[in-house]
């Protein structure tokens, strides 16, 4: 049976940022947001990123990697299929993804084991 996931009520941005995550802001905010909301809160377009569904033991960072490059099928969300993002270059989506793990850690996410 497939767990329906809850959005967080409130997520925060770190009070300082690494200078990969200060330059992934920027690259999240214009290739990102629009579906997966300010700071990763998520949309009605697309799911948040920070929440504990994403989390580096369930979402490697080459999981974000893969998602952009190449595109998902819908398995967590309700959003359906999220298209490949070939507008983003390798180094910006290293910083993004850089970028979506310091607020997740703000936020109290870190890496469990799968199923954890």
């Amino acid at each position: 049976m497939r767990r329906e996931v809850q959005e967080p009520s409130h997520i925060v941005e770190p009070a300082t940022l690494s200078p990969a995550a200060t330059a992934g802001k920027v690259a999240y905010e214009a290739n990102c947001a629009g579906c997966h909301g300010q700071i990763g809160a998520g949309t009605d377009r697309g799911p948040p990123l920070v929440h504990v569904i994403y989390h580096p033991g369930h979402h490697a960072d080459g999981a974000f990697y893969v998602a952009a490059k190449s595109g998902v099928r819908q398995h967590h969300w309700r959003f359906g299929n999220m298209p490949p993002q070939p507008q983003v270059s390798d180094p910006q989506l290293q910083t993004i993804i850089r970028y979506i793990r310091e607020v997740q850690q703000a936020n109290g996410i870190t890496a469990e084991r799968h199923g954890g």
